[in-house]
């Protein structure tokens, strides 16, 4: 018999969504989320965030949508991502439209800011016409006035409310791709909110403890809010909201669920890019076959392997080894710094080698051993691919220009910004 099945209660049967590949709900495996701390519009900053996130453990990356600049990042971002990317909303429903132009695999909106029904009915019908779920994500700070007038504060029963209320503008229009977070700093707040979610509806629920803090108090706290929770049999998907380094967020998300029995342990974690319009090969395949061999090999490091040169060793310079192709080639990398030019056909066996050569020598040896001349051909050879394929291969700037003209036929909101967990 498993652990899990010793000492937890049975999942609480939910309705199945998908964001993007990631199946939630209805028995799909629990899913780590974590947030960027990056500024959106800083395209290859939030990049290279996400790629450590997804080494880190991270299933699903959720970025700010707060002004212009972030949704047009949004859409360079999105067919570069090894995750599927959420836009977090607040106040402002052109943001909600716009990040749905730039092709996001879900949103979270928070009632207790964007509160026209108007506008909340505008994006659940986009989105349902998208295919793109969102995340009612109910929150104890923001909580509507008049829910917290009526509850004598945020009680469980309000914030419930609260998504109950979101709920019933999306079923106007016919939407019901929807998780719901309930979430509080205040432990036993939060997980008798979830309780009484859980309760309520069907749909999958995101735990977490918001604003939990450093650490390590924030750890425990979140710990003790969340795993209290998954025993019972509640939870589809959790974040860790720590004042700390996310990719600290993502790793206690994955340890948690390792240690309750609920993801299986790994030694190797092999990360990949998701193919766009630079990639000269099949991403998926060479993934493929180095997993297989890495594998079998036990090779505990975290090994990327990308699509293209260009972009392929900065956005995934957080991997201890990592190979990205270009012109025919298999460009070798240790922590980002290119060692090593070898043929396309030969890509899965050097990289296989060099990983069994870290393990053996260790990261700072292998790095001194570097070929000379490694990183000027692979410089050239980003060169040759820019001349060849433009700036913009994935034609992000057609999809910008879209966010432009959307975000120009829209009255901007007024209000102030912000972010919660």
């Amino acid at each position: 018999m498993e652990i899990a099945e010793l000492n937890m209660a049975p999942r609480r049967p939910t309705r199945r969504i998908k964001v993007g590949s990631v199946p939630i709900g209805d028995g799909a495996p629990i899913s780590v989320q974590s947030m960027t701390t990056t500024k959106t519009g800083d395209v290859a900053g939030t990049l290279q965030q996400i790629y450590e996130l997804a080494g880190a453990g991270a299933d699903i990356v959720r970025c700010t949508c707060n002004d212009a600049e972030a949704a047009e990042g949004l859409a360079q971002i999105v067919p570069r991502s090894p995750v599927p990317i959420i836009a977090d909303i607040h106040f402002h429903v052109e943001m909600a439209l716009a990040a749905l132009e730039a092709g996001v695999h879900g949103l979270r909106l928070n009632p207790g800011n964007l509160r026209k029904p108007e506008e909340i009915r505008l994006v659940a019908a986009e989105a349902r016409d998208r295919g793109v779920p969102i995340r009612v994500g109910v929150n104890a700070g923001s909580l509507h006035p008049d829910l917290y007038k009526k509850y004598g504060g945020a009680t469980p029963e309000a914030l419930v409310e609260s998504a109950r209320i979101e709920l019933a503008y999306f079923a106007e229009v016919g939407f019901e791709d929807v998780k719901i977070s309930v979430k509080a700093s205040n432990v036993p707040l939060v997980v008798a909110a979830y309780r009484l979610a859980s309760a309520t509806f069907d749909h999958p629920l995101h735990l977490g403890v918001t604003e939990a803090g450093p650490l390590p108090g924030g750890l425990i706290k979140t710990t003790a809010g969340i795993a209290t929770l998954l025993c019972e049999g509640i939870g589809d998907t959790i974040r860790f909201s720590l004042t700390a380094d996310p990719v600290e967020e993502a790793r206690a998300g994955r340890k948690l669920l390792e240690v309750l029995g609920l993801r299986e342990r790994k030694g190797l974690d092999l990360i990949a890019c998701p193919s766009c319009g630079r990639t000269e090969i099949d991403v998926i395949d060479v993934a493929r076959r180095a997993q297989e061999a890495l594998e079998a090999r036990k090779i505990p490091l975290q090994v990327a392997v990308m699509g293209c040169v260009v972009n392929g060793p900065g956005e995934a310079r957080g991997a201890d080894i990592g190979i990205a192709a270009g012109r025919h080639k298999g460009h070798l990398f240790i922590k980002g710094k290119i060692v090593r030019v070898v043929p396309e056909e030969e890509m899965v066996e050097a990289l296989v080698t060099e990983a069994e050569r870290i393990v053996a020598e260790g990261i700072e040896a292998r790095l001194a051993a570097a070929d000379v001349g490694a990183e000027a051909e692979a410089a050239a050879d980003r060169e040759v691919l820019f001349g060849e394929q433009g700036v913009d291969a994935n034609r992000s700037d057609e999809v910008v220009a879209k966010i432009r003209q959307t975000l120009g036929d829209l009255e901007p909101d007024s209000g102030t910004d912000g972010t919660d967990a």
